[in-house]
């Protein structure tokens, strides 16, 4: 299946890069079209193995790099989550992808989160993979810094990038320069990026989402327990899962199991649309 891999200009002239995967013409019956948000110093290449696994169910899918990251403009003018979900908009609009599944991992949940909240029209379903609305620490974008100086730049080769950062599809997002390989973003606007999210917290959005949805944990994931129950007590509707063998990057460490959660949960709601919500909550584990 051919690939379209371009560039869309949006409102305030950041150029956003996206991979759009259309649903094989062999499906018989194609499910709605998915957008995939990455997380914080990530790209649109790390959900590579998740696409191709939905894309073979029978989805379009379109991933892209957030702004501020990968091929997208490095240093935008604003990197609000007003802005950054201002960016899905345009996509699900200027690909006529609405209403479409969005699932997003970590900082790119949270902006699935807020076009949940703000837009319901555009979305069909909602997956958050190791995201929720807690506010962070005010040393939130200290903590950021750090890490990112802690890299041991520039990365001589793909192995040691892997090595070093965990997984080879976060070191297939660095670029190769004469000096060896180095990120795709500028340090400091990863760090502006963050700010907002030092002080803020985003429960009354997380309450007045209405579309099903699915929140997805690593068992030794970042996420706190207690943030996902208070989120389960304020939806009690909301569907849970645990992939057992995955951290805070579930969609690297174990894509398989996280795809099987998804297509389940969206077969769940297309053979019991009218079964009462109370009846759906729950959490599941992956085998």
């Amino acid at each position: 299946m051919q690939h379209r891999t371009t560039y869309l200009t949006v409102g305030d002239g950041t150029r956003i890069f996206y991979r759009d995967r259309p649903s094989p013409s062999t499906s018989p019956r194609p499910g709605p079209p998915v957008l995939l948000l990455h997380g914080l110093a990530g790209h649109l290449g790390e959900w590579d193995d998740l696409a191709g696994r939905l894309e073979a169910s029978g989805h379009r899918v379109v991933s892209y790099d957030a702004r501020g990251h990968g091929e997208s403009t490095r240093r935008p003018a604003s990197v609000s989550r007003a802005a950054h979900v201002e960016d899905a908009v345009t996509l699900l609009r200027e690909l006529d992808l609405a209403p479409a599944i969005i699932v997003g991992q970590s900082l790119g949940g949270l902006t699935a989160m807020l076009l949940a909240a703000d837009h319901p029209g555009l979305v069909h379903s909602l997956v958050l993979v190791e995201a929720g609305p807690a506010g962070r620490s005010p040393e939130l974008p200290g903590e950021i810094a750090g890490w990112l100086d802690s890299w041991p730049l520039p990365f001589a080769s793909l192995a040691e990038a892997t090595a070093f950062l965990g997984h080879e599809a976060w070191a297939r997002g660095l670029e190769e320069r004469a000096d060896g390989l180095r990120p795709r973003f500028d340090r400091d606007t990863l760090v502006r990026t963050m700010t907002e999210l030092s002080a803020e917290g985003y429960w009354p959005q997380w309450s007045r989402i209405r579309c099903p949805t699915l929140l997805v944990r690593g068992a030794s994931g970042t996420m706190k327990p207690a943030e996902a129950a208070e989120m389960l007590a304020r939806r009690p509707d909301t569907r849970t899962a645990v992939v057992p063998g995955a951290a805070h990057d579930v969609h690297l460490d174990r894509p398989e199991p996280l795809h099987r959660e998804i297509e389940k949960f969206l077969a769940e709601r297309a053979d019991e649309p009218n079964e009462p919500t109370s009846r759906r909550a729950g959490e599941s584990l992956s085998r």
